[in-house]
């Protein structure tokens, strides 16, 4: 897999989309584990770009 950041809004958008197609994605499996960066990587941008 190659190396994933998301720190553009482009990359935050593209991300979104991938977490969508993945979303039902078995826990264990390549995908459900790409699921599970994606939304670290997500959280992470949202955290610094859209702080509440």
């Amino acid at each position: 897999m190659e190396c994933v950041t998301v720190t553009s809004e482009q990359d935050y958008k593209l991300a979104l989309k991938r977490i969508e197609a993945l979303f039902d994605a078995e826990p264990g499996t390549p995908e459900g584990d790409e699921l599970e960066m994606l939304v670290c990587l997500v959280e992470a941008y949202e955290d610094l770009h859209y702080p509440i």
